[in-house]
This record gives C-alpha cells, structure tokens and sequence, in this order.
C-alpha cells in the first residue's frame, strides 16, 4: 500500500518543519504532497530547501485557496489512499492508524475523521462549533449521511473514489462539496474519532464565519444543481 499525504500549506512557516517530520514518522510507505498557494511568511523557502525524494513540492504563484490546492494534490497523487493533511498541525498524523483501518479492512471507500465523537481537544469557540453543526446539518439533510462533522480537515479516499471527481471550489468550500460528490457516488463512508487542537485567530486560524456563509450556497448548488 502507497499512501499519498496530501499537504495544503499557507503561510506556515512556524509549522511546516514539525508536520512533516510527525508525518514521516508515520509507519506506512508513502509519498508526501505540499501544495503551496502563494505563501509570503517564508513558508515557500523552507520547502525550495527540501531534498527528501519523497517529497515533492508545488509552489502555487497565488493564493487560490484550500481547494484550488487540493485539486493539484489530487491530480499528482498516486497512492492506492490519499489523506489531506492540514500543515497547521490542528490534525495529529499519530491518528492515521485508525483513520486508515476502515478501508484497509475493506468497509470504507472514504473516511471522516470527526472532532465531535468523543476524541481529545482543544476547548475553543462557541460560535465556530454551532455554525459547524450548522452546515454540517444542512449538508446531512440534502446527502442524506449522517455525519457528525462534514467540515472535518482530516478525510480519507481511496484513491480511485477520486479519479473521475472534478473539484470546483477554489476554496473552503472544498468540504461541502467533496462531501456531496462522495454521496452522489454511493462511497461506503465511515467516521472516526481523532484528536483536535485548534489554532485560536492570533496563532494563524484563517477559516471565518463568511466561509460559513459560502458553504451553506456550496451546498445548495453542489448537491441541486449539480
């Protein structure tokens, strides 16, 4: 088994050493994805400094947005999984054997890992959580799953669930969407517990409430009119 792990990295420069030594730690053969969208904190330099064969580095000219970077991880991807890996380290690679096991047992073609089912956390902001719940309500509603957390940044894929899935948000309305799609599909989904810990605004959180916004019409049109 090749795992693809998949990094979006935006102005990170205070991260990215810590995510990918934590990620090559994993003990799984894999090869590792960063997608750079446009950083200006010097995140872009570090990665211009990397000579692991392993790893292999986009550096997108302009911010574009999680999205737009997903969609080049995917295209470069060739694992049998693909595991995004947010470079903020709100996410611990050490949740990848549990995450994984579901599909290598063969029971999931796709797997969530959920922040609110009962994993270790970082107590953080009311109003993010109950817009989480929100969106991920109304998603739940028109794809008729019964997740617990849709806007998760930990998702799992078999790499062929993927191929013929055409990614058109740019930004964070990547989760939305990919959760439509994957439900369109028929993809046997499962949803894991993992540990959490939350970046506060001043320590880089960069989602905010007018994504929430977005991903309520993403929802619409991806699972309407699509």
């Amino acid at each position: 088994m090749l795992l693809s792990i998949i990094i979006p990295a935006y102005n990170e420069a205070n991260f990215i050493h810590d995510v990918i030594r934590r990620v090559q730690e994993t003990p799984y053969e894999k090869e590792i994805i960063i997608v750079d969208d446009g950083s200006v904190d010097g995140t872009r330099d570090i990665l211009k400094g990397l000579t692991d064969p392993n790893i292999t580095v986009v550096l997108q000219e302009v911010n574009q947005g999680k999205g737009a970077v997903l969609r080049e991880g995917f295209a470069r991807a060739k694992g049998d999984i693909v595991i995004i890996q947010d470079a903020d380290l709100e996410y611990d690679p050490r949740d990848y054997p549990k995450l994984l096991e579901p599909i290598l047992e063969g029971k999931a073609d796709v797997v969530y890992g959920s922040r609110f089912l009962g994993g270790p956390h970082r107590v953080l902001y009311f109003w993010h959580y109950v817009g989480n719940m929100g969106v991920t309500l109304l998603s739940n509603m028109f794809t008729n799953l019964n997740l617990t957390d849709m806007e998760t940044g930990y998702k799992v894929f078999k790499r062929e669930v993927l191929k013929d899935i055409k990614i058109e948000s740019n930004r964070f309305g990547f989760e939305p969407e990919i959760t439509a799609k994957i439900a369109k599909k028929r993809c046997r989904v499962f949803e894991i517990p993992i540990s959490y810990y939350g970046r506060s605004y001043e320590e880089g959180k960069k989602i905010t409430w007018k994504d929430g916004i977005k991903a309520f019409f993403t929802i619409l049109k991806h699972n309407l009119f699509r």
